[in-house]
């Protein structure tokens, strides 16, 4: 008999209303290789912490909400970054499947790859994921860089082939003055997203500092010290240039 795959998360929260459709039990996973400046949860970081749970566990904690959820409702595992936990997530996803749960997969996509053994993994679980809230935190290479430490090169790969399959996403786009708040990067963003097939939403999240109490208490320094949330001119202006409202009334069939 094998062991069960065991998954490191950092927290749940009951009856989440912002992570995907309806009302949903979310899971924040512990982990995430993105150093994102704006980032209000850096205690998720360290691969090294978080509670040891099986899909078993975390499914039955999640079931004893199942009245709450209504139609629309289900699971939501976000981070961190949930993908560096994909063995657990396939179990956790398949489980939930059976039990007729609506999966939500909440993602940087960082760690995408072609390359094996990721890559069908990851075939894998998009068999038992219903729909991904996707971040894209810049579209310009070099800013994407800047801004999480990362390149954005495989995150915009992830993108088309999720497209490719068609699979559901809500693009999520989180506005940062002086970092992702440009108009001709916003432009090219929506350029990108119009080229896809599968996109059923797009969000604009402000910058907030909610966090940063957390980067004294860790340690580590905060890059954006000084920089204030974007005034809602600005993120009518994001919403304006990358045309949410031509998602407002989307109903996938």
């Amino acid at each position: 008999m094998s062991k069960p795959v065991i998954g490191y998360v950092h927290s749940t929260e009951s009856f989440g209303s912002v992570d995907g459709p309806g009302i949903r039990f979310i899971t924040f996973m512990q982990g995430c290789r993105m150093r994102c400046e704006f980032c209000h949860n850096p205690d998720t970081w360290n691969m090294g912490g978080g509670t040891p749970y099986t899909a078993d566990e975390l499914l039955d904690e999640a079931l004893q909400y199942r009245d709450f959820w209504g139609a629309k409702g289900g699971i939501t595992v976000s981070g961190g970054e949930p993908l560096l936990h994909i063995d657990f997530l396939i179990e956790y996803f398949k489980k939930a499947k059976e039990e007729g749960v609506h999966t939500t997969l909440d993602t940087c996509g960082q760690p995408f790859t072609y390359d094996e053994p990721f890559f069908s993994r990851f075939e894998e679980l998009m068999q038992y994921t219903d729909l991904l809230l996707f971040d894209i935190k810049h579209i310009d290479a070099e800013k994407h860089k800047q801004l999480t430490m990362h390149s954005n090169e495989n995150i915009l790969n992830m993108a088309r082939y999720l497209s490719e399959i068609k699979k559901p996403v809500w693009i999520r786009h989180v506005l940062v003055p002086e970092r992702s708040d440009f108009d001709e990067d916003l432009i090219r963003l929506d350029a990108f997203i119009q080229s896809l097939d599968n996109v059923d939403k797009v969000e604009i999240l402000p910058y907030h500092k909610l966090g940063v109490y957390k980067y004294a208490a860790l340690n580590i320094p905060y890059k954006l010290e000084g920089i204030e949330p974007p005034t809602q001119e600005r993120v009518e202006n994001a919403q304006r240039l990358l045309h949410i409202d031509r998602y407002q009334n989307f109903q996938r069939s």
